[in-house]
């Protein structure tokens, strides 16, 4: 995968967090799986904005550990809804970080999540058309 670090990120800022030292593996890295659940939270805040109602996370396509987060880097999460189906929503998602809180910017990983919206019985439910959001909504997506 070409990497361009001085490109923008794709989508918008959902998630800024800070990579702490609890975070790490053995090796000193930060772990795959806390980063994983910093996206994932960034797509289902996406895709509950979008669907208007529950999701739930369903499917994780092409995930991409480009680079190692390291303690004291900045994670920032970018999602972007790339797909609307009748009762489903794909996220794409990327995450990048700040170096040492000020230093370069990185992109660190990339995937695309599934969800699926949920009615208050549990069930898949039907995604509102764009048209008929409301207005604040397009503008925080």
């Amino acid at each position: 995968m070409q990497q361009q670090d001085d490109a923008p990120a794709r989508g918008r800022l959902t998630i800024r967090t800070l990579a702490m030292p609890s975070d790490t593996n053995p090796s000193g890295d930060i772990f795959g799986g806390w980063v994983l659940s910093q996206m994932d939270l960034a797509a289902g805040i996406c895709a509950g904005q979008r669907a208007q109602c529950r999701v739930v996370t369903v499917a994780l396509d092409g995930m991409s550990f480009i680079r190692p987060v390291k303690v004291g880097d900045i994670l920032g999460v970018y999602t972007e809804v790339c797909r609307v189906g009748r009762s489903s929503l794909d996220i794409h998602v990327e995450s990048w970080v700040r170096r040492g809180r000020i230093g370069k910017r990185e992109k660190v990983t990339e995937a695309v999540f599934k969800f699926v919206a949920l009615d208050d019985e549990g069930k898949p439910t039907k995604v509102p058309d764009a048209d008929s959001l409301p207005p604040y909504v397009e503008s925080e997506m």
